[in-house]
């Protein structure tokens, strides 16, 4: 099987429409010899990463890193400038910290303690990326605030309001509402950000740039060494020539074991697709709150109402996910669609939203994105096991934007400070660990049901 790349000629989604001229941007001619830190990857986890181990050193008045980026297409053109993540709950830029359906199910299975590591490390985000860009003055739609996350599977209900259950018993801020939604059985609401994704990273490499971060687009890393050399380097190779680094940065989420191989089988390539739906009338009430429609535990979309008053889309799992495995799972590319997701959100405000029959809601766009699952839902964060120097921040599964801008933090603090990851401050469940690279699990395919082709 061919190692997960980036495919030429992608789709453009709606957040890559304004380009920007670090868009293609080479610092530099050739690349440096060496280089103290090499990140490979300019979407989320890369940009963040590069921000954080400037930051990091100017706080400690360390002497700053010589830091590299190199991405192997456009800057910000994987899941976080296609399906706004690093797509789960964070599609269009949405900051949605996934409390009541992740909770539960994280509580039973590893221990509450371990579960409100999670939840809060999750909710952190939005104060602390609505800090971050009301103080840096960056234009990217940020707005924050309710989701409501809506439920039309009784047994799905349930499970949600375990997790629900526990955080009011906790005393986290959180409402049952009404939705507005068709067929709805009940909206959990909570407090969430959404934000322009592509504009965010952008400023993010920007910052990093002017203060000399060496960012090479269009640079695919093609292997990293699998031992270090006699002065404890590591060599990074790409199709335009090697650099040897102290440090070694795995910010590539979906093609994460094309050059780190632990990780096959681990972290693995999902094709989710997602919309922009235009609406020519508006209803007397138009969307305020972002939302995510949970149809069952497989099958659930997710809506993020625009200031230019479009809706971005994500889903359509119904159409693909039992029928077609081929279709979306190990899938690098981002350079088509699929027809039945296409036509899915044809009529889609129409069919489930009170008040809109007349407003001729239309989909203007759909496109692909591939995210980076891993088979146990957890991100994987921190040291490669058995390769000191080597740090690995990927595996998001659909759920980057309330987890990677702190997980980024702590990668800093392993590379600059020197901490132990428990120092750190990331959750315990993060850790990337030898026992979750020999772990058979595999939580991405679903159980098989009678017709399909799985």
């Amino acid at each position: 099987m061919a190692k997960p790349f980036p495919v030429d000629h992608s789709l453009t989604s709606f957040w890559r429409s304004e380009p920007d001229p670090l868009d293609n941007f080479r610092s530099t001619e050739s690349l440096p010899e060496t280089s103290d830190i090499v990140i490979i990857g300019a979407g989320y986890a890369g940009a963040s990463t590069a921000y954080h181990c400037l930051e990091r050193s100017r706080l400690a008045s360390a002497e700053q890193p010589s830091i590299v980026i190199l991405e192997a297409r456009q800057a910000c053109s994987g899941a976080t400038g296609r399906n706004g993540k690093g797509g789960l709950c964070c599609v269009g830029g949405h900051l949605k910290p996934d409390v009541f359906n992740r909770i539960g199910n994280l509580a039973k299975e590893y221990g509450l303690e371990a579960a409100a590591e999670v939840a809060a490390f999750e909710m952190e985000h939005v104060s602390v990326i609505q800090e971050f860009v009301e103080k840096n003055k960056i234009d990217c739609d940020l707005e924050v605030n309710r989701v409501c996350d809506i439920q039309f599977d009784k047994d799905q209900l349930a499970k949600v309001k375990a997790g629900y259950d526990y955080l009011v018993s906790k005393g986290v801020e959180t409402i049952k509402d009404e939705s507005g939604v068709k067929g709805a059985l009940a909206c959990f609401s909570q407090r969430t950000a959404r934000l322009w994704p592509y504009k965010f990273i952008i400023h993010l490499l920007r910052q990093a740039v002017s203060a000399g971060v060496n960012l090479q687009t269009h640079t695919p890393v093609t292997e990293v060494s699998d031992v270090p050399d006699n002065e404890g380097r590591w060599t990074v190779t790409t199709d335009r020539g090697s650099i040897r680094t102290k440090w070694v940065v795995f910010s590539t989420n979906a093609y994460t074991s094309s050059i780190a191989p632990e990780y096959k089988d681990k972290i693995i390539p999902v094709r989710g697709f997602c919309s922009r739906i235009v609406v020519p009338n508006p209803p007397p009430s138009p969307l305020e709150r972002s939302y995510m429609l949970r149809f069952n535990g497989w099958h659930y979309d997710y809506l993020i109402p625009r200031p230019d008053g479009s809706i971005i889309v994500g889903g359509a799992k119904s159409t693909f996910y039992y029928q077609d495995r081929d279709s979306w799972y190990n899938n690098t590319d981002d350079s088509r669609t699929v027809e039945a997701a296409v036509r899915y959100f044809d009529n889609y405000m129409q069919r489930h939203f009170h008040g809109w029959e007349n407003t001729g809601a239309y989909t203007d766009r759909v496109w692909a994105g591939i995210m980076g699952y891993s088979t146990d839902s957890l991100p994987h964060v921190g040291h490669v096991p058995n390769k000191p120097g080597q740090l690995i921040v990927a595996g998001f599964t659909g759920h980057g934007m309330p987890q990677v801008f702190l997980s980024t933090r702590g990668i800093a603090q392993l590379i600059i400070e020197g901490v132990s990851y428990e120092q750190t401050g990331l959750p315990r469940l993060f850790k990337t660990t030898t026992e979750r690279l020999q772990s058979q699990r595999n939580n991405i395919l679903p159980v098989p049901v009678l017709g399909s082709k799985l």
